[in-house]
This record gives C-alpha cells, sequence and structure tokens, in this order.
C-alpha cells in the first residue's frame, strides 16, 4: 500500500528537521507499506521550504510542493490532489508538521486501514486520549466547546474529535467527496471533510491522540475566527437545523389544523393528531428535497413506499400529541391545548422524529 504523509507548513523551520527523523525511524519499522513524504509549504519566510529540499536531495521518498498562503483546507487539497495524481497515494495521512502529532501512532492508524477503516481520526476526546495539561483554560474551553458545538448542531455523536488534524484517509474518500473543499480554508475544512465523508458512508473510526503542545514556532489557530466558522458551517450543512426549519414549518400547519378541527367540533386530541397528518406530509416533502437531500428518496414506486413508512413512523408523534394533548386538556381544561401541544412538540417529538427518521427513513446505505 502507497503511503503519502502530507505535512501542510508555514514558518516551521525548528521542527521540520526533527519530524522528518522521526518519521523515518517508523517506516523503517514497517515494511509492508511504502512511505513518502508531501511537504506542502505556504512561501514559508522562514526558510523551511529550503530545508525540505536539503533532505530531498539525499531521500528521494520526500517531496516538496509551494504555493501561496491560502489557509490550511487550501494548502491540504492540493496536496491531496498532488498525492493521488502524482504520487499514486492510496491513503494520505494528515499531520501537524508541528511535533504536536507523533508519528509513533501511525501503525496504529494503518491496522485500522487494514481492517476496513476509511477514515481514521487520532481523537483526544476517547479513552486514551488527552489535550496537553499546560494549555491555558481558555484555550481548552474553546477546543472543547468548539467540538461539543459540532456534535450537537450536526447531531452526530458518535464522533468525539471533529477538529483533529491527525487522521489517515483513503484516496477514495477524497475522490467521492473533495469536490469543492478549499471552499473551507482554515480549520473548518477539518470538519467539512469528515462531515461528507459520513454523509457518503464511509466507515469511520477513532483512535486515541495525546495531543501534545508545540515547542517551537508559533500556533496559527484563531480561536473566534475558527468559532465563527463553525457556527457558520453548522448554520448552512447541519441537517438537524434543516430538520428544525422544516418542523416549523409543520409546527404552523400543525396548529393551523389543530385550531380547524377543533372548531370543526373535533375533541382536542383528535384536533391534534388531525393537524398533525398535515404536517407530517409537509414534513416528508421537505425533508426529503431539502433536509436530506443528500441522501433522497427519489421519485416513483420507492417513493410512495418510503412516504407511507414515514406516515407509519410519524404516528409514534401522533401518538405522543394525541396522549399529551389529550390527558393535559382533560386535566387543566381545553384551553390549555395549545400549552401541552407545544411541550409534546419541543420536549418528546423533535428527539423522536429525528431519531427515527434517520434510522428507518433516510438511513445511509
Amino acid at each position: 500500500m502507497r503511503v503519502v504523509i502530507i505535512l501542510p507548513t508555514y514558518n516551521e523551520k525548528e521542527n521540520i528537521r526533527p519530524l522528518f527523523e522521526k518519521l523515518f525511524k517508523i517506516f523503517k519499522k514497517i515494511q509492508t507499506h511504502q512511505f513518502k513524504i508531501l511537504v506542502v509549504d505556504d512561501h514559508s519566510p522562514d526558510g523551511t521550504a529550503e530545508i525540505v529540499k536539503e533532505f530531498a536531495k539525499r531521500n528521494a521518498s520526500i517531496y516538496l510542493l509551494t504555493g501561496s498562503k491560502k489557509g490550511l483546507g487550501v494548502a491540504y487539497v492540493r496536496g491531496m490532489r498532488q498525492a493521488m495524481k502524482k504520487l499514486k497515494a492510496d491513503v494520505f495521512f494528515e499531520m501537524d508538521a508541528d511535533l504536536s502529532h507523533q508519528p509513533n501512532l501511525i501503525p496504529a492508524f494503518l491496522k485500522e486501514i487494514e481492517k476496513g477503516a476509511d477514515f481514521v481520526i487520532g481523537s483526544r476526546y476517547i479513552k486514551g486520549g488527552s489535550i496537553p495539561g499546560e494549555w491555558a483554560w481558555h484555550r481548552k474551553l474553546f477546543s472543547l466547546v468548539g467540538n461539543l458545538i459540532v456534535r450537537l448542531g450536526l447531531m452526530i455523536f458518535r464522533i468525539h474529535d471533529w477538529s483533529s488534524g491527525y487522521r489517515a484517509i483513503k484516496t477514495q474518500v477524497f475522490t467521492k467527496v473533495g469536490q469543492g473543499l478549499e471552499k473551507y480554508p482554515g480549520y473548518t475544512f477539518q470538519i467539512a471533510f469528515l462531515h461528507r465523508a459520513i454523509q457518503s458512508g464511509f466507515k469511520i473510526k477513532e483512535i486515541p491522540l495525546n495531543f501534545i503542545d508545540r515547542r517551537y514556532g508559533k500556533s496559527k489557530f484563531i480561536p473566534l475566527d475558527y468559532i465563527t466558522n463553525v457556527l457558520l458551517y453548522i448554520f448552512l450543512n447541519s441537517s438537524f437545523i434543516r430538520f428544525c426549519l422544516v418542523g416549523t414549518i409543520g409546527f404552523i400547519i400543525n396548529v393551523f389544523g389543530l385550531e380547524v378541527f377543533y372548531r370543526l367540533g373535533f375533541r382536542p386530541g383528535s384536533a391534534a393528531a388531525l393537524g398533525a397528518e398535515l404536517a407530517i406530509i409537509s414534513n416528508f416533502i421537505f425533508n426529503n428535497f431539502w433536509t436530506f437531500a443528500y441522501k433522497k428518496i427519489k421519485k416513483g414506486k420507492g417513493f410512495l413506499k418510503k412516504f407511507f413508512q414515514f406516515n407509519s413512523v410519524s404516528l409514534g408523534a401522533i401518538m405522543i400529541q394525541w396522549l399529551v394533548v389529550g390527558l393535559g386538556t382533560s386535566i387543566f381544561g381545553d384551553q390549555t391545548r395549545f400549552l401541552f401541544f407545544t411541550l409534546a412538540v419541543v420536549v418528546f417529538i423533535i428527539p423522536y422524529s429525528y431519531f427515527m427518521y434517520n434510522r428507518f427513513i433516510w438511513k445511509n446505505s
């Protein structure tokens, strides 16, 4: 298997030499794969590229790709395309060049790839992983909160470290989802790449990573910029947020139906259930062609079949409404129907529906 270690650099002259030495020690221990190193340098003014050229003269497995400074994501996209086209990579690694990511973890990454994983993440937030104890409290907070925001915003909890930059990835993952990733120039690239891989059904695996803070050079991480871009990415790409927006439309339809059917003489519980069916039709259409567009159900027999399945799953939501609204109004009076309707939707139906739709209707193939 041809493995390319991609190292994006900008002013890493103190770190690149010892990193090369550590990498070559690991390569010598692994005889089953062919290793190459691709340094993607953004015209570092400190002379990083000159050090790389010096090493490349003595070792044919080192390659240098230079370009203008446009951010981490752009550098990685350039490097991945080069690794595939020129170096014929089967797997490439994302790896920081500042010695934060220890090369001795490479065999563990490759073991997971050999076992069938498509995308392996070095995770600081699973058992056995860690962040530097010497980090200031605000940096720890940004790291922890940033990952929590992503997990909540995208509603994908099985991945613990979305921003980790130490990864092993099969090239077919990039071939399928890499188009357009360069529009995420900063650290949001890591989130977007992983998110697309998950949506495409690739097998993701996390292994413990003990992250080490850099000793030399200056970090390029800008906390406020990172958080702003993460929030923007989630808002524009989260299926859960889209689901909630679609649900808001359904909520309005449901409220309208509840009141109309109630005024037509139906009891509150029955009126809420009938209004819910109108909302279900709206929700199915908008969720299929917008919320879950990346795995939408195409028109035809399959579409009708899924619509009936959607209705079957949604019976649970109707039953929840019927029980909560019916029980609440029987105790506190019909005038409380909107209160108990809202309670049913917010507390029970939203999480129930999102889970069930992902599990049974718009499930990944």
